[in-house]
């Protein structure tokens, strides 16, 4: 094991998507987190596709068993962080609630991932990512002037204004937990995580600088020089040319005499100029047009697939992908003394059950009596 959180220990209950990928994050970054779910504690050791599940032991478990419940229970003494993302009530009904962890580790911190929030009118009610970020404000904005609002895939309320505010929270939690020896809840709501995600925004609506439409302001391509522009072959570029400076290397780029133009800010001409960008550039395909701007300031460059992108020079320079194997991200951020690392791949569910109760001491014998209980279930 090696990163930054080297020999902290989680425990994580499983779910779907931000709770399992903040635990990713984590497990990274080096914790040692036992993933429990359904699953089978036999099961041979293959390789999963989920990679959200990577660099952590699955061990079988079912939390409605007394048994199984009173292991994870038993392994909160040992744990620093505790991570669940079901919804508000249902961990206190298996037993398993912060007032029963703390029970048995009063430091425990106790991560909580919902898309609601622990309390408030919506906290029972079902979702996903598309209705946090409607709900917080974050998906109106998105989307081309005159038309519906676009969902930026799950990125906004799941992972952005979920995962990473739930890491950065167990964390911050951890901190405080080990200076004055008190847990806490740490309560992530998708909701919540995405509304702050909207603090610059809502500081140019404050300032007036923001007009509350779709697709007429800088960064939401509005700007002709904020914008994804068609190639001759179909593809794509991406401008974003925001100060003078840049603004001027992008028009001698692309041949364009700023002497015959509107102002780069006079808005009420964006249109015109967006037009005569875009017909310049379906004059070139996308890769000569990456070539000519390749060492310029001018800040253009292709929009790849996930796929081009893990095989891009660049990524595969700086290894931000690896791509023996399964393609996947490298983790992030890069630490200069403590490096992340993969420390495994995704696992078939229940198969890391005896290696990872081992590593956290409970013995083959144990193992075996928690089995006869019925502790991991049955497949």
């Amino acid at each position: 094991m090696s990163g930054p959180l080297q020999g902290v220990k989680v425990i994580e209950l499983a779910g779907l998507g931000p709770a399992p990928y903040a635990c990713m994050l984590l497990a990274d970054m080096g914790a040692d987190i036992l993933r429990f779910e359904r699953g089978d504690a036999a099961a041979t050791r293959n390789e999963s596709w989920d990679l959200l599940t990577r660099s952590r032991h699955s061990v079988a478990i079912d939390l409605k068993n007394p048994v199984g419940r009173d292991l994870i229970l038993e392994l909160c003494e040992q744990a620093e962080i505790f991570i669940e993302g079901f919804r508000p009530g249902v961990t206190e009904r298996l037993g398993l609630g912060p007032n029963e962890v703390w029970q048995r580790n009063a430091q425990l911190v106790y991560g909580r991932m919902t898309g609601y929030g622990q309390t408030g009118v919506l906290s029972q009610n079902a979702g996903h990512d598309i209705n946090y970020i409607a709900v917080s404000g974050a998906l109106w904005p998105v989307g081309r002037e005159g038309d519906r609002p676009v969902p930026p895939l799950n990125l906004v309320g799941d992972f952005g204004g979920g995962s990473l505010f739930l890491a950065l929270g167990v964390v911050a939690a951890l901190v405080h937990a080990r200076a004055s020896g008190e847990g806490q809840v740490v309560d992530a709501a998708m909701v919540d995580g995405s509304a702050s995600l909207l603090s610059m925004t809502h500081s140019f609506l404050n300032a007036g600088f923001w007009r509350e439409e779709r697709g007429v302001n800088i960064l939401d391509t509005g700007a002709h020089f904020y914008e994804v522009y068609e190639t001759s072959d179909e593809k794509f570029v991406a401008v974003g040319a925001i100060e003078p400076k840049f603004y001027a290397e992008l028009l001698e780029g692309l041949g364009l005499d700023a002497a015959t133009l509107p102002g780069q800010m006079e808005r009420d001409q964006w249109p015109e100029l967006k037009e005569r960008l875009a017909s310049v550039f379906r004059s070139k395909t996308r890769d000569e047009w990456t070539a000519i701007f390749e060492n310029t300031d001018a800040c253009v460059t292709p929009v790849l697939s996930p796929s081009e992108a893990a095989r891009h020079r660049y990524n595969v320079e700086r290894q931000v992908y690896s791509i023996e194997g399964t393609v996947q991200p490298n983790p992030a951020p890069r630490f200069s003394k403590t490096p992340s690392t993969v420390t495994m791949a995704p696992q078939t569910p229940g198969s890391g059950t005896s290696e990872g109760l081992a590593g956290w001491g409970i013995s083959e014998e144990r193992r075996a009596d928690l089995k006869a209980g019925g502790a991991f279930g049955q497949i």
